[in-house]
């Protein structure tokens, strides 16, 4: 089913009230707080390979045993999600991973580590299947890219705030401090999720004019209830969004994990002189998660169809991350930060219309089981560049290969995309 014409889609005016916004606010705080959880290692890398003696090949086993438990947990969790619904779905798994977070305090062995990073992989990986559902349940389609782009920037301003933050919690509290502070922050928002959320149709907070508007772009919702992994790997669309997850998510996992490292390697920084270069490629990455959401949104306003619009906003994305495979023969940093930023701002931007697809074009119950099985897919890519980023490193210290492979993969994937769902969303009900 198509949408309807912009010109038939209800005005917005006064009268419509705007909690869904407030919804969008609390999903940028979880997904902040989730990025500082997962992002701490790579901050704490230098110091940590000092003090416990890891390898390269030690750090990137802990990074792989993160994704592998990310992995296994979304092939579960947008299963979960589907069935027990985002309210209890987000309270168990932010509380779950926040847990895990703290339990890094408790270990120095490798050993320990990698238990504690297993934990924290499978608490996390929820996080995205039900915050797009979410996003499904609060809004209508023609908001769903921007609303996605600024709950997605949640990712980079996590990432902003974490290298500016750590090093004060260090110097305080030492290494262990940091884990723990930043884990407890997951049960402050708990508290806030808990008493501020329900769907939109039981929230007490949210008037007829908002709940109309949230509807007026109707749903497929013709699938049965309970859609079986086999049917599910049946539409090409599930495999077009997968396929794209295993090609570029692992670039974003790069940043987060070795962009520390780099800069380190590269320009002879400590932990209290990378933490402003950092948090600029950041802060460039969230002003390209909205911008990014918020151009297919803008387009399909003005009429553009809405599977068009998406894969235009994904191509200039695609385009704008080339120039990062020269950043690793530079001699500048901040010649470095302009192009790591710039494809940091590309991804999210890619990222937040790549998932908006998702809800276009299933029904929302399929939703979160889509999401999961494409994170999984780029859980797995995240594990493989792991392995070949610590080998590479441990045999050459060389990011020239790594930042070449980050500056082709958008533009394959959205060939790859374009071909498997082509304007037309066939069986699995969606926007053309």
């Amino acid at each position: 089913m198509s949408l309807v014409a912009p010109s038939e889609v209800r005005t917005v005016v006064a009268r419509v009230g705007r909690y869904r916004w407030v919804i969008c606010a609390l999903l940028l705080a979880a997904t902040t707080i989730n990025y500082m959880d997962r992002q701490l290692i790579g901050i704490l890398k230098p110091l940590l390979q000092g003090e416990l003696g890891w390898s390269e090949t030690d750090y990137g086993n802990i990074v792989v045993a993160f994704q592998a438990a990310y992995a296994i947990g979304l092939l579960l969790a947008g299963r979960a999600v589907d069935r027990i619904g985002t309210h209890r779905g987000f309270s168990v798994a932010i509380a779950l991973w926040s847990l895990a977070s703290m339990a890094h305090a408790l270990t120095r062995s490798l050993a320990g580590f990698i238990t504690a990073r297993f934990a924290l992989g499978l608490g996390e990986s929820a996080h995205f299947p039900v915050a797009i559902r979410t996003v499904a349940e609060w809004f209508p389609k023609s908001e769903r890219a921007l609303a996605t782009g600024i709950f997605n920037a949640g990712a980079t301003l996590g990432a902003l705030v974490t290298p500016l933050f750590v090093p004060v919690v260090v110097a305080a509290f030492g290494w262990q401090g940091a884990f723990v502070v930043i884990g407890a922050l997951g049960f402050v928002w708990l508290a806030f999720w808990l008493a501020l959320h329900a769907l939109p149709w039981q929230s007490r907070r949210v008037g007829r004019a908002e709940l109309e508007h949230i509807a007026s772009e109707p749903e497929d919702d013709e699938a049965p209830v309970h859609t079986s992994w086999r049917e599910l790997l049946r539409h090409r669309e599930t495999w077009a969004f997968a396929i794209a997850k295993f090609l570029t998510d692992p670039i974003w996992w790069l940043y987060l994990f070795w962009l520390p490292d780099f800069f380190t390697r590269s320009f002879r920084m400590d932990l209290k002189g990378l933490s402003v270069p950092t948090a600029a490629v950041y802060l460039a990455a969230g002003v390209g998660s909205i911008v990014g959401g918020g151009i297919s949104s803008w387009l399909i306003r003005r009429g553009m169809p809405v599977n068009r619009a998406r894969k235009l906003a994904m191509l200039a994305c695609a385009l704008a991350v080339t120039p990062v495979w020269f950043a690793a023969g530079v001699s500048n940093i901040w010649t470095a930060v302009a192009m790591i930023g710039l494809a940091a701002a590309a991804h999210q931007g890619w990222s937040a219309n790549l998932f908006t697809t998702v809800s276009d074009r299933f029904p929302r119950r399929m939703v979160s089981s889509v999401c999961g099985l494409g994170g999984m897919f780029g859980a797995i890519g995240g594990m493989l560049i792991a392995w070949v980023t610590a080998h590479l490193l441990q045999l050459t210290g060389s990011y020239v290969p790594v930042f070449a492979l980050a500056g082709g993969a958008y533009l394959v994937a959205l060939a790859q995309f374009h071909v498997l769902a082509p304007t037309r969303a066939g069986t699995a009900g969606a926007a053309r």
